[in-house]
């Protein structure tokens, strides 16, 4: 019998619960899901809450980038530097994505959450529970002194949420958006101390076998 996919690829065995949210690494299965949910909209037409702007264009163009990029970051994934993209469930429906990225985590102990979510699924406190998660389980599971975060200062959805969760102002940075447009995008950290912890308690299976795929434990 060939060997199940998670002893070939330990971080699919990872699964975070808490409460009606349950974040695992992205799948290929996921992708038409998360297609579908790109494509359906994620932001209004005017907005742009992404350094690449990726959602722009057409709905072949958005489904190219979206699976480039998620086959891209998994191929890249080793102890040096790696992007956990996780897909967000919430009662058992796919609404969006949650990521961590970092380098050097061995030695910095940091990373930067990322997610989005099906416009559909927002204004029900879905980005707050999930970011909440991927922090909680960043603290107590993959051992980080700090989290951070971004988001441009024409976006408060994003930075309410932040707030909600207990990042902290950190700076900004002027930086290139859409073409020829510049942006400010304000930088946020986490601690262990200043996390608003979620209400749910976190269920988490496959953290060993992540933690020794990152050279996390010998």
């Amino acid at each position: 019998m060939p060997e199940p996919m998670e002893n070939l690829w330990p971080p699919f065995g990872l699964t975070v619960t808490c409460g009606p949210v349950t974040l695992t690494p992205v799948r290929d299965s996921d992708l038409p899901s998360l297609v579908a949910l790109a494509q359906s909209g994620i932001h209004a037409r005017t907005e742009m809450p992404f350094g690449f702007p990726w959602t722009l264009g057409s709905t072949d163009e958005v489904r190219l980038r979206l699976m480039q990029y998620h086959w891209a970051q998994r191929a890249a994934m080793e102890p040096a530097s790696w992007t956990l993209e996780t897909t967000v469930r919430f009662n058992d429906e796919i609404v969006g994505c949650q990521s961590i990225s970092t380098r050097d985590y061995l030695i910095t102990r940091t990373g930067e959450t990322g997610s989005w979510l099906g416009e559909k699924h927002h204004g029900q406190g879905i980005g707050t529970l999930m970011r909440q998660t991927i922090a909680a389980f960043m603290f107590d599971h993959l051992k980080a002194a700090e989290v951070t975060s971004a988001a441009f200062t024409d976006n408060p959805a994003s930075l309410a949420v932040s707030r909600k969760v207990g990042y902290q102002d950190n700076g900004v940075d002027r930086l290139k958006r859409r073409d020829g447009e510049v942006a400010l995008s304000k930088k946020l950290v986490l601690t262990a101390e200043s996390l608003s912890r979620p209400r749910h308690q976190l269920k988490v299976d496959g953290a060993s076998q992540l933690q020794k795929f990152l050279g996390l434990t010998p």
